[in-house]
């Protein structure tokens, strides 16, 4: 390998992060997008010599990690959330049986929240599922344009189309999110500021004191609570309330561990263990919470029941114990 070819390996080592994002947007699951984004850097290490420089080496890499996700797609299996597969459930009844996890979107490790808005904006669970609803191309056209900032141009060279059809399909695409935005109420305007910190605070005392009353105050009117891999959702509080004090009352006195999922605040829940009623017993993993936000109040929370994958994933511990338990008090 050569001086230049070592360079451009090393350049493109740089952009595995984004193209873990790109991915992710694409497909929906963390572990998918990683191993596409190791795929895309696999092939450009291995092509890196035929890399001629009439285009960036950006858009060069982008072109093979969207083609990686295309090849992916074309099975046109559609992950999703709950909501996207049925009608809100009475939060009194019990989940029935969870689906197969290959079903779901899944949450994404990090990116701050004080980061750019676009940054936090576009992998946000409400947009990436969004996203799942277009077709692939469409999907891969609509990112490359409006969030990743490529030109129409790069777009069209990338599919392989005319510039006419690379912008037409950019139309349809954003008149698909718009469609939905307006029929379903997603993808709210995020909280101004720190907003959303402050609420995800308040939002994890509330919740580890298991008081109804604050909640209430820091829900959106329309928030939703959904359970993947359970099929269950609920809109609105009178709903989240009959669920919390009803089937899931066993996570009365959990303890929250904050930690960031999809550019947004989250936590991973510990529920007080069954087999014992000391609080010694400690407790264990039970969900990740996901918030999301719709000016200043909490709109969404998506509570991950897979603790076994995603709670080492975030760097969460297995087990806290009662003597010396951090996180949120009850």
């Amino acid at each position: 390998m050569d001086d230049k070819t070592r360079a451009m390996v090393l350049e493109l080592d740089a952009y595995r992060g984004e193209l873990v994002r790109h991915c992710y947007r694409m497909l929906g699951s963390y572990a998918e997008a990683e191993d596409a984004a190791q795929q895309t850097l696999v092939r450009a290490w291995q092509n890196a010599g035929q890399f001629e420089g009439r285009s960036s080496l950006r858009s060069w890499v982008y072109r093979i990690a969207t083609n990686v996700c295309l090849d992916a797609l074309a099975s046109g299996r559609r992950r999703a959330l709950p909501m996207d597969l049925s009608g809100p459930s009475d939060g009194a009844a019990p989940p029935g049986a969870p689906a197969d996890s290959a079903l779901w979107i899944g949450p994404l490790p990090g990116d701050d929240p004080a980061a750019s808005a676009m940054t936090g904006e576009s992998v946000r669970l409400a947009f990436v599922a969004a996203l799942q609803h277009l077709p692939p191309k469409q999907r891969a056209t609509l990112l490359l344009r409006d969030v990743l900032g490529f030109s129409a141009r790069e777009v069209a060279d990338l599919h392989g189309c005319t510039l006419a059809s690379a912008n037409s399909a950019l139309q349809r695409a954003r008149a698909t999110l718009a469609d939905r935005r307006d029929r379903t109420g997603e993808l709210g305007l995020p909280a101004p500021g720190g907003t959303h910190q402050v609420l995800a605070e308040r939002y994890a005392t509330a919740f580890s004191r298991y008081d109804m009353e604050e909640l209430g105050l820091l829900l959106h009117v329309d928030a939703t609570l959904s359970l993947p891999p359970y099929a269950k959702w609920m809109r609105g509080m009178a709903d989240i309330k009959s669920w919390l004090t009803g089937p899931a009352v066993g996570c009365r006195g959990s303890r929250l561990i904050p930690t960031v999922a999809n550019g947004s605040p989250a936590f991973g829940q510990y529920r007080p263990r069954t087999e014992a009623a000391t609080e010694a017993a400690g407790y264990e993993p039970w969900a990740l919470h996901v918030l999301e936000f719709s000016g200043d109040r909490i709109e969404s929370i998506t509570a991950f029941r897979d603790t076994a994958l995603l709670f080492p994933l975030f760097g969460l511990p297995g087990h806290l114990s009662g003597e010396t338990c951090p996180g949120v008090p009850t």
